[in-house]
Parts: C-alpha cells; structure tokens; sequence
C-alpha cells in the first residue's frame, strides 16, 4: 500500500536535532525526521516516548529549544496558525468537532466544500444533518479528517488517528491518509498505536524510545524486524 518516488523529492517538513519540552529542560533530544511529498512516514513508540512532543514541536505549538525546524527548506519558527496558512495541518488526537453543530456546518465552519469531503468520506452523506455530538467516534474522526484532508494540505502532522476505534473505521482513515500522499502528494507525518497497522500503509518509519530517535528505516526492512521492535523499543518509556 505504500507509494514510491518521493524519494529522489526536497523535504517539505525537516526536524533538524531538535529539542523540546513543556519548559526550560527537554523531553525530546536531537530529533532528526524528514518527510517528503508524495510520502508517509510513521512515527512509532511505546506510549510516553515523545511522539505527540515531537508533532507538537513540528506543528509550532511547542518553541525549539535546540535545533530548527524546516519546511520546504525554509527553516521556521512560526506558531502554528501561521504554518497552517502555508499548507501544514495538524490532526490532534483529540477529535476537534463541534458538538453543537451539524456534519455539513462543520465543514462549512472548517471552509470545506461539503462535496469534497463526501468524495473523500462518503459514510458522511446520510450524516450530513446530524449534531457533531451525535456521530459516533468512528464519524466525528471521518469529520475531522475530511476537514484536514478537503484543505489538501501540503504537510499533514496526524496524532493517533485509530484510538479507540474499530479496525474498519482505521482501515478507511488509513486510506485516506495513504490517498493524500499518493494522489496529491502529501506529505504525511503519522503516529499510530497500531505498529504493524502502520507499517502497512507507511513508506518509512522512525522509531522513538525515552525521548530519541532510536530506529528508523523503510517500512519493508522495519516490518522484518516487528517482534524485535515490539519486545525492545514499544514496551517501556519514560514519562513524556
């Protein structure tokens, strides 16, 4: 499931050695990452190993402490509502609904065409009508990511997609991360508790433990080394 030919393309998101934390002392150390268009990559760790540190750090919403971050090559500092105007979206692993409002005003709301994002999630048809708070926990995370996807983003950062989902819900959610990538040259930023899951629709992978980038490769060679990742790198981490 995985696409090709990003490869030989300039970065369109680079973490450069970065630290970050939550205040003066870091909890992520010398993070390299980089991601291409047209490619997903996947960001793997046990729970506390920094993923969701790193992704807000790449989003603007955490400053560097220690290295930079570049997009397109141009290294920034912006907030994130300021990457988000140049074509960077980021998908918390908090669904972002608005309870209150229908399917279809939350997309309006969001300034997406309702009938892109009913190309993308077409589930949501019979649901246009229905309050946010009243879809179930697969719909609003179809919602919340038809809005991301409807944007066509440049540099997509997504946190947890899958949680507390049924496999079918993630294996559509999945596809269309993997649709983005591959149709309109995305560039994906992945974290997923499901390790084997995301290996199948990844590219590449980097492996994080206790804060550092300790593993990292093609999703093909690290899927070859599955039980050695999930008995030495996804059983243990340091608070994060």
């Amino acid at each position: 499931m995985t696409g090709n030919g990003a490869g030989n393309q300039a970065p369109a998101l680079e973490a450069r050695g970065i630290a970050a934390g939550y205040g003066p002392q870091p909890v992520i150390h010398d993070i390299d990452i980089d991601v291409r268009p047209g490619e997903v990559v996947a960001l793997l760790g046990a729970n506390g190993a920094g993923k969701t540190t790193t992704l807000l750090t790449l989003a603007g919403e955490l400053p560097v402490l220690k290295g930079e971050v570049a997009i397109d090559g141009i290294v920034t500092t912006a907030p994130l509502y300021k990457r988000a105007l140049n074509g960077l979206t980021f998908v918390t692993e908090e669904k972002s609904v608005f309870m209150a409002l229908s399917t279809r005003d939350n997309l309006r709301v969001a300034g997406v065409d309702v009938d892109e994002a009913l190309t993308l999630f077409p589930e949501l048809a019979r649901r246009l009508d229905v309050r946010g708070g009243l879809l179930s926990g697969g719909e609003q995370q179809m919602l919340t990511l038809a809005r991301a996807l409807a944007r066509k983003p440049r540099v997509l950062l997504a946190d947890e997609l899958s949680m507390g989902l049924a496999p079918l819900v993630v294996k559509r959610l999945l596809e269309a991360v993997r649709a983005a990538a591959d149709e309109r040259g995305a560039a994906v930023l992945l974290v997923e508790q499901h390790v084997r899951r995301a290996l199948r629709y990844a590219d590449r992978a980097y492996v994080m433990r206790r804060g550092r980038i300790e593993l990292y490769g093609s999703a093909s060679d690290l899927r070859s080394r599955i039980d050695e990742i999930e008995d030495h790198y996804l059983s243990t981490a340091a608070p994060v």
